[in-house]
């Protein structure tokens, strides 16, 4: 089958690999209908995170069961199935509490499992998927295109928005600010919404994201970052800053953004995987009874509930997706997201 591997900085390949087989009895095989690049998928993209040797890539996916091994109870063939970013195996002390990405048997896609076998990236044709009880989410029926567009926002950025609305504590009559106009924080507006937020401000400097962010839910848009783009929102919102802060970037930038553009005794929810930085000042977060939550965020946990609002279109993630391309055009589909070209690049096998 043909995968994604990168090799180095900006040196995205599409190659021949094994094709994926049962290797342990709680294993399944899906083949790939649409998978897509993360924000983080640029980290290692961009040389911010090094590399040892060439890698698979691709961790949101979704596609059909084709076999499963012996112990695998909850899919069967034909199933179609969101494969969320980390494995998790559903029964231990971390996923019984919620926290599937701390998972004590869990790994990562395009990894070796902890007994030494291949994970593959979900940037191919097929995938070994270690731990499918604990790991994948049949979806009824047969989806059509469109469908699969909002449900794969469900095996990570949808999930990551919501984790940091709700991190940050986004009540019903919530002032909320959005710090990155990516994927994660356009997902971001619509959880802040899902939630009851009153008022939803948007810090974007282009207009493409700033109107689906309007469509998703926002109702006021910054186009200024840094200290100027806090005295904007501080004099949107009467004075003071907001209730709760979606950092959604991962940068020392970002972080004092959200931090600055919150109230005294607000909180912070930061799902930005920390590649550039971050820092947290401890003193004005103290001073300001700031509190700051998050992290990975846990999407196997969220995805049952978010699941039904996809299907009967109560939300629609899926916009996130303003490019699509064969997946022989993988390279193009990191070049257009790092030159910011595109929002979210989808891939279709």
């Amino acid at each position: 089958m043909r995968a994604t591997l990168i090799h180095g900085p900006r040196d995205i390949r599409l190659e021949d690999v094994d094709d994926p087989r049962i290797q342990q009895p709680t294993d399944a095989v899906v083949r790939v209908v649409a998978a897509c690049v993360c924000g983080s998928d640029l980290w290692p993209y961009r040389g911010v995170r090094r590399l040892t040797a060439p890698r698979r890539m691709g961790h949101e996916f979704v596609g059909v069961v084709e076999q499963v091994g012996a112990e695998v109870a909850t899919v069967r063939p034909g199933d179609f199935v969101i494969a969320p970013f980390v494995l998790s195996c559903g029964t231990c002390a971390h996923c019984r509490n919620g926290i599937t990405t701390s998972c004590e048997r869990g790994g990562a896609w395009g990894a070796p499992d902890r007994d030494g076998l291949l994970i593959d990236g979900g940037q191919g044709e097929y995938a070994r998927v270690a731990l499918a009880d604990g790991t994948l989410v049949a979806v009824p029926g047969t989806p059509d295109s469109a469908m699969v567009r909002g449900l794969l926002t469900l095996s990570d950025v949808m999930g990551t928005g919501h984790h940091a609305a709700v991190s940050a504590h986004v009540r019903p009559g919530s002032t909320v600010a959005v710090v990155g106009d990516g994927a994660v924080g356009l997902c971001g507006v619509i959880a802040a919404k899902r939630l009851g937020a009153q008022r939803i401000v948007m810090f974007s400097r282009h207009v493409a994201r700033q109107k689906l962010a309007m469509d998703f839910g926002a109702t006021d848009i910054i186009d200024q970052r840094g200290a100027d783009g806090v005295a904007r929102l501080t004099e949107l919102l009467g004075g003071i800053g907001a209730d709760a802060v979606l950092e959604c970037v991962g940068t020392k930038e970002s972080m004092q953004q959200a931090i600055d553009s919150n109230r005294p005794g607000g909180y912070v929810g930061y799902v930005g995987v920390p590649a550039g930085g971050p820092e947290l000042p401890i003193g004005q977060l103290f001073s300001n009874n700031i509190n700051v939550a998050g992290g990975v965020a846990p999407v196997r946990t969220y995805l049952p509930d978010l699941l039904g609002e996809v299907l009967d279109g109560t939300i629609d993630p899926g916009r996130v997706f303003d490019l699509e391309l064969p997946l022989s055009e993988v390279a193009e589909a990191y070049a257009a997201m790092d030159e910011r070209r595109a929002i979210k690049s989808l891939i279709r096998p």
